[in-house]
């Protein structure tokens, strides 16, 4: 990641950061005023951003740094890491907010009734949907803009976060407008929040662990980059190709074949051009290393 990709996504996550802490307080407020399980479950789940965002303002302070004696690689994988644990964070809070729910449905089988949540809970619900889905949408844009799967990752913990709010609004509008039968709406629409955030984190996580675990680009793409050398003229029978996720950043190495009365500096000079193709395919930070042969027909 280089300075400007960095710049921006610090950005973003600060102003996600922000919108955070308000949104948090407010929630906690109005559940507690409001008498809501399915909000203060809402707003526990906003705490879990900060956490995540204070990671990922780290991680991309680290993932920027340049290659070392170290990390001759450079640093893309802190980022990857950071992203694991945006989606460990993320089933702990489903998990919590599953608890929370399903003790408000045992309370209600067992003792008749639950508390009707109160209008400031609902009203807090609407807020929370309207300002998080400008939230994930903003910072979804930007982490495509700069190619960032963290900061992606972070969008989609923001659309939980309309999800949560939005089965909370369900929840707690069954339970205000429909009256004191219907409270069990409220936790209910908690356990139903959570499916929707143990989906989202799964999602991440996959994504991330085949990373870390060097499993290669899609099959798509390793073909399209088969296609760049196969065009490339001088360039014979390209093979033995691996690739591999390196943060942002892609590494490809491949066998390549030449014709073999070609001089020293004519093979460079092949090796370059097909360097820059990538490179302006893929992004400046691409890592490549070409191993050429001679051709012998």
């Amino acid at each position: 990641m280089d300075k400007y990709q960095s710049k921006v996504a610090t950005k973003v996550t600060w102003v996600g950061f922000v919108a955070n802490i308000v949104l948090t307080v407010f929630k906690l407020i109005a559940g507690f005023l409001g008498r809501s399980s399915a909000m203060i479950a809402d707003g526990v789940h906003s705490i879990s951003d900060f956490a995540t965002d204070l990671v990922v303002v780290g991680s991309l302070k680290v993932a920027s740094k340049p290659s070392d004696q170290n990390h001759k690689y450079g640093h893309g994988k802190v980022e990857t890491l950071a992203t694991v644990f945006v989606g460990i964070v993320l089933i702990l809070v489903g998990t919590g907010i599953l608890y929370s729910g399903g003790k408000k449905i045992y309370e209600y089988f067992k003792e008749g009734a639950i508390d009707s949540p109160g209008n400031i809970a609902f009203y807090a619900a609407i807020a929370s949907v309207i300002i998080k889905e400008i939230i994930y949408r903003y910072t979804l844009r930007k982490g495509k803009q700069i190619n960032s799967q963290v900061i992606i990752a972070n969008a989609w913990h923001h659309r939980t976060d309309v999800y949560s709010s939005f089965g909370t609004l369900a929840g707690i509008g069954g339970a205000i407008f429909l009256g004191p039968r219907w409270t069990i709406l409220d936790p209910l629409a908690a356990i139903i929040v959570s499916v929707f955030i143990f989906l989202v984190s799964f999602k991440i996580l996959k994504t991330s662990v085949l990373e870390l675990i060097e499993t290669s680009l899609p099959r798509k793409i390793e073909q399209e980059i088969l296609n760049v050398f196969s065009e490339t003229e001088g360039v014979f029978e390209p093979h033995n190709l691996k690739t591999r996720k390196i943060g942002n950043n892609i590494a490809i190495d491949i066998h390549i074949r030449v014709k073999k009365d070609l001089n020293v500096q004519q093979a460079h000079d092949i090796t370059v051009e097909l360097e820059k193709k990538i490179r302006y395919k893929y992004g400046e930070q691409t890592h490549i290393s070409i191993h050429t042969e001679p051709f012998m027909k």
